[in-house]
């Protein structure tokens, strides 16, 4: 039987950093001991594979704040915050990474804003710790970002955050399936406040998100939380339809002043090849939008428990799906 719940939860998506997680544990015991509050550590193993879970069941059993969630697959890190922020049963709860990347010690400013009122603390990095090159892909995908959202998010701003329990309330009832963590908390509209940092280099070990994942996920954030691109599409084929009747307008013309009109079958080969490539481009746009619908409303839950630790850090067996459940008609 699990204890009341306490004041502070920290969730942690744990994947591709078995080699950081002693020293992660060690310094958020020692920030959140200084704290005196009553606190528990959520890990999440997103379907690691590499004996991290083992670690796991081992940091829980030698400190009761430790609770471990094991996913039975690798369904993404907005999966595992999901399954850890379900799980946490914390006055407040704060989401960081599992790379040292964020800093523990961060987390008592971040306290003591939300004890203030505050029900969103963000942690903002002033400095990254990453290579240039995918600073300014960060960068450029926060402004193309805001331009289609129209949500103005901080660059600075990533997944480190501390949440009151009305604000985790209201993200677990969002049942959207493409989901990003900064758009959902500012969806929502609570009350925020942020903390700056410089961001440190990883503990150890790479990124796990390959070029290709970061196109993916960079993708989706853009063009799947929004219809914009419907709307951009529909704006491109207004504007096609224009020049076509303006080009149409031009040669009428032409043909009543008696003026020659060279037959040009190289611009007209041109414009039925452009003409093809917006047409499919545009199915190919709204058939995207369509699949994105599929998956939603098939509701399978966004991510699967295959195994929990009790505060003993004993295993337990978890047959049920926990997901959010979709709203029924």
């Amino acid at each position: 039987m699990l204890p009341p719940s306490p004041e502070l939860s920290v969730v942690v998506p744990v994947y591709g950093c078995r080699d950081c997680l002693g020293h992660l544990h060690e310094r958020l015991t020692r920030v959140l001991d200084s704290l005196h509050a009553d606190h528990e550590i959520v890990f999440v193993d997103d379907g690691t594979g590499d004996g991290t879970w083992d670690d796991l069941q081992a940091l829980a059993r030698r400190d009761p704040a430790v609770r471990a969630v094991r996913l039975s697959r690798n369904f993404g890190q907005q999966a595992a915050i999901l399954a850890g922020l379900q799980h946490a049963r914390g006055r407040y709860v704060a989401v960081m990474d599992c790379d040292l990347q964020d800093p523990p010690e961060l987390l008592t400013a971040m306290y003591e804003r939300a004890i203030e009122g505050f029900g969103v603390v963000y942690g903002v990095r002033t400095r990254t710790g990453t290579p240039r090159l995918r600073r300014a892909a960060a960068l450029a995908y926060s402004k193309l970002m805001n331009l289609t959202t129209r949500a103005n998010i901080d660059p600075g701003h990533g997944c480190f955050s501390l949440l009151s329990r009305d604000v985790v309330n209201a993200y677990l009832r969002v049942p959207d399936r493409d989901r990003n963590h900064m758009l959902i908390l500012y969806w929502l509209g609570f009350p925020h406040s942020s903390v700056p940092f410089d961001q440190p280099d990883r503990h150890s070990g790479s990124s796990a998100y390959t070029v290709r994942s970061l196109f993916r996920l960079a993708g989706d954030g853009v063009f799947f939380q929004t219809t914009v691109l419907l709307r951009w599409v529909i704006y491109l084929g207004f504007a096609v339809s224009a020049a076509g009747f303006g080009l149409a307008a031009y040669y009428l013309a032409l043909r009543l002043s008696g003026s020659a009109v060279e037959p040009g079958f190289t611009a007209l080969a041109v414009l039925i090849l452009v003409m093809s490539g917006f047409v499919i481009g545009s199915v190919g746009v709204v058939g995207l939008y369509l699949g994105r619908i599929f998956e939603q409303v098939k509701g399978r839950p966004l991510y699967v428990v295959a195994e929990t630790t009790d505060d003993a850090g004993v295993p337990e067996v978890v047959s049920t799906v926990e997901a959010p459940a979709l709203p029924q008609r």
